[in-house]
């Protein structure tokens, strides 16, 4: 896994070297592209490669990278004082106290625009890559993150019942951490019957990191989390933990997970070991 992170990397830090670029663009957008992520969703999309015994190229690694510069740069607008209004994101200044409001927001928006360029120039087949931006695009916009995010503003200080929660982490989170499965079953050329499968897996996952990112809210450490905990009582939002309580939250967020790992062992995939790995990593709370 290190080498597919090291691979991935490389992409991002490569990609912002262009000397066209303005140098403090590219230095803020590379401060927190480079500031410590785990990378899970670029892993899970080349892991599920592997998986169905696809050697990784180039372009695959591209994919990647696009996805983890959408997901920063959804990480920088959150981060704002207009959203959750941070200091802190991986143990390190978010990027508007590293530089200002204006440079972040343009950092922000620069992760979430350059990706359909490394998209569209990877060396895939053209139907691949409309299709990819079509699903990029659907998992980060207004049918996904972005409108999860007005959402989850929208409940602060109201307290929503679970459909309502459910909802807003589907969109928030579940989406762009739906588009690892799809993405490698549309370049596994897989059937629209698993399509749909690797659909609903990405779903019940996402949802289950949202539900372990309420819990460790409540139970980590700055030390361990790397930003503020906490943040979700302060903004009185309403999560898993305040509606359902902390023991029932761990136990939803371990049925998911199970009913993840069920899922996979009905998929076509040949050696499932590194994505079962990163969901039994979700298991730690």
């Amino acid at each position: 896994m290190n080498t597919k992170i090291k691979k991935t990397e490389e992409v991002l830090e490569n990609f912002y070297k262009n000397l066209k670029f303005p140098s403090h663009l590219a230095q803020a957008t590379t401060y927190s592209l480079m500031a410590g992520g785990k990378r899970i969703r670029p892993l899970l999309f080349l892991s599920m490669l592997e998986a169905y015994k696809i050697e990784l190229k180039p372009a695959h690694f591209e994919v990647a990278a696009a996805l983890e510069m959408i997901h920063t740069g959804s990480l920088i607008h959150d981060d704002l004082p207009a959203m959750d209004n941070d200091d802190y994101r991986r143990g390190k200044w978010t990027n508007h106290k590293k530089f200002d409001e204006a440079t972040a927001i343009l950092a922000g928006d620069s992760l979430f625009l350059d990706p359909y360029f490394v998209l569209a120039s990877c060396d895939l087949p053209a139907q691949n890559v409309v299709s990819l931006v079509k699903e990029l695009a659907y998992a980060s916009g207004s049918f996904g993150m972005v409108a999860g995010q007005i959402l989850d503003m929208d409940g602060e200080k109201k307290e929503l019942n679970r459909s309502e929660i459910e909802e807003i982490h589907q969109l928030k989170t579940g989406r762009m951490l739906t588009f690892p499965f799809v993405a490698a079953g549309i370049l596994a050329n897989v059937s629209e019957t698993e399509l749909i499968q690797l659909r609903q897996i990405g779903e019940k996952l996402g949802l289950a990191f949202q539900i372990r990112d309420d819990i460790l809210d409540v139970t980590r450490s700055f030390a361990e989390l790397g930003k503020t905990p906490g943040k979700d009582i302060i903004e009185e939002k309403s999560t898993y933990v305040s509606l359902l309580g902390l023991e029932a939250a761990k136990t939803q967020l371990l049925c998911l997970l199970t009913e993840v790992k069920n899922a996979l062992s009905v998929l076509t995939i040949v050696n499932q070991s590194d994505i079962l790995l990163l969901v039994k990593n979700l298991e730690q709370i």
